[in-house]
């Protein structure tokens, strides 16, 4: 939650060593740390679950179902969706885009994910194309 709200709070924030630190701490190091407890809850809970996998619907409720593997499903999602928080704020960072759209993306990529970048990149478009019809 922290790394978020570093996110949140760095985006709109002009250029500069404190954007670039917030920046790195909650978009480089915290998914970073992130991975390596994935890796650590995948090593000690592999083959926990027998039955559990990823061939079919009924055998991920199987997998999930234990503690610890969900566990580290919830890790992997919170570092990946962090990953995507990062590259959403520096995507609206970089020239010829607006930062507009992050203030709905962001919440909704700690939230829901794939959803957040999904309005991201619509509203990117939409945003584009109201440029090129302006010029």
């Amino acid at each position: 939650m922290a790394a978020w709200l570093g996110l949140a709070v760095a985006a709109p924030l002009p250029a500069g060593r404190t954007r670039e630190n917030i920046l790195f701490v909650s978009g480089r190091v915290a998914p970073l740390l992130l991975c390596m407890a994935y890796v650590a809850f995948l090593a000690r809970y592999w083959g926990s679950t027998p039955g559990g996998g990823f061939q079919s619907l009924e055998a991920v409720q199987i997998l999930f179902a234990a503690p610890g593997k969900m566990l580290g499903a919830w890790t992997h999602f919170l570092a990946f969706d962090l990953l995507v928080g990062r590259w959403l704020v520096d995507d609206a960072s970089s020239e010829g885009n607006s930062r507009l759209p992050l203030v709905i993306a962001l919440p909704t990529t700690f939230l829901f994910g794939p959803l957040g970048l999904l309005l991201y990149l619509a509203s990117r478009a939409l945003l584009s194309a109201k440029r090129a019809r302006a010029q």
